[in-house]
């Protein structure tokens, strides 16, 4: 028996192979506004959706279409399966959002405000919309530097947790990190919760003024949250005191070790205290005791170089003490494997080399030689700086040791020939660099 032209593969390969005869006819955007008017005029509707709203008696009654809500969501099709209606309880936020998220199942396209990815994302997450779960996750990854009246990261970080989306409490997490000093200013800090404000204490790349300005914060937070002794004990435990001045009884122990590392010389004070553990290695400070801001204008330009000073050790006892830096940044450095070679060839001409060959690079080394940091080992962090709803946020950290003079991949994938490269503001690199000097135990600690 013959076959229809629409089953038949024969004729689909030749349409698909023909020669230049063969045009593509595209009219999906008509379909998509069909669809839409499917759903907004409830014509040929087959299924109706009631939202109740949790706490209310608000009920909002949506006309739709079996076909598309169970092509989306293997929920849907499940509690549509021999029903035409259905009752839906969602809370207030997810039901203001609930004619969005179905004219979604219908278009493929939504647009997204900062206040509505936490209902939006859990919506996609109770009715398994995969693309949409990726969507608004990935969207909030990207507007973690977005400015908002209330702060939004500790509250998507909080939401990240309750869901267990491990790639998005890291990135929430790194972000609150490096961005610690407009964070315990603003808003936010309030709402952190217990268990984030503990691990935020463990780390050692917080970015901000001092230690001091964390302990205030940290203060703050403990007398309007008023949690049970031995949380508070355990956070200003984690508190690293030798970095600040001594101030409370609370952590008599502490206080006294503080007083101890300032006052006695590094030799005398590593042969009874392990100086190698968190408590004595500094975070990442921006107070010009530990380091300098560099502006470079027009970075791309060519070759820059900058000198600043630094204390040669944490501790009080070495305030008087002061290393040298100068730093190298060029824009176009060349590897090795990629610098100009002289040819063989008859013409012996040079192999040409292009600028976008080269990539950025930046060297931190002393100005005194190593002989003068007898005990003491410094760890270098460079923080890049990018500009977002008109403030300056840490966009990257690189960090390495005395070891080397450079981090191997330092902006590695940004464009400075690019003005409008998300690295420069205003088309300016604004790097921040930090010096951390750590003390050696240099004698068996004793018991």
């Amino acid at each position: 028996a013959a076959q229809s032209g629409w089953g038949n593969p024969a004729r689909w390969k030749a349409d698909l192979t023909g020669d230049s005869t063969v045009a593509t006819i595209n009219h999906s955007l008509s379909l998509l506004q069909r669809l839409q008017e499917l759903l907004q005029n409830g014509n040929a509707s087959d299924t109706t959706l009631r939202v109740h709203t949790a706490g209310s008696d608000e009920i909002k009654v949506f006309h739709t279409h079996q076909l598309m809500l169970s092509l989306q969501s293997e929920i849907f099709e499940s509690l549509l399966h021999n029903q035409t209606m259905i009752t839906l309880h969602e809370p207030p936020d997810s039901a203001a959002l609930f004619e969005k998220f179905i004219r979604y199942l219908y278009c493929g396209e939504i647009s997204i405000l900062l206040h509505q990815a936490i209902p939006l994302h859990r919506l996609a997450s109770k009715y398994r919309i995969s693309s949409l779960q990726r969507g608004v996750a990935e969207y909030m990854k990207n507007h973690l530097a977005s400015e908002s009246n209330q702060g939004h990261v500790v509250g998507w970080y909080h939401y990240a947790v309750r869901i267990g989306d491990e790639a998005l409490q890291e990135s929430c997490l790194q972000f609150l990190a490096w961005n610690l000093s407009a964070v315990m200013s603003s808003a936010e800090w309030a709402s952190v919760s217990v268990d984030l404000l503990l691990l935020l204490l463990e780390r050692s790349d917080l970015v901000l003024q001092s230690e001091l300005e964390l302990y205030t914060a940290v203060e703050e937070w403990v007398v309007t949250h008023q949690p049970e002794d031995y949380v508070v004990e355990k956070m200003l435990r984690s508190l690293r005191y030798p970095m600040i001045s001594p101030h409370y009884n609370a952590v008599q122990d502490l206080l006294f070790q503080a007083f101890q590392f300032h006052s006695a010389s590094p030799i005398h004070f590593a042969k009874y205290f392990d100086v190698n553990c968190s408590m004595f290695l500094p975070r990442n400070y921006l107070s010009t005791s530990w380091g300098s801001q560099w502006v470079i204008n027009n970075p791309a330009r060519d070759d820059r170089s900058t000198s600043f000073q630094t204390q040669l050790g944490p501790s009080n006892h070495d305030s008087a003490k002061r290393v040298t830096w100068n730093v190298l940044f060029s824009p176009r450095w060349l590897p090795v494997s990629l610098r100009p070679v002289y040819s063989d060839s008859v013409s012996g001409a040079i192999q040409s080399i292009r600028i976008e060959d080269g990539r950025p690079r930046l060297v931190i080394t002393p100005a005194t030689t190593s002989s003068d940091f007898a005990g003491v080992s410094f760890q270098k962090t460079i923080l890049v700086g990018m500009r977002q709803q008109g403030k300056v946020f840490v966009k990257h950290a690189y960090s390495f040791h005395q070891s080397t003079d450079e981090v191997a991949d330092f902006l590695v994938h940004a464009d400075l020939q690019k003005r409008t490269s998300e690295y420069l503001i205003d088309n300016s690199l604004h790097l921040h660099i930090i010096i951390k000097p750590v003390y050696h135990s240099l004698i068996k600690i004793k018991k």
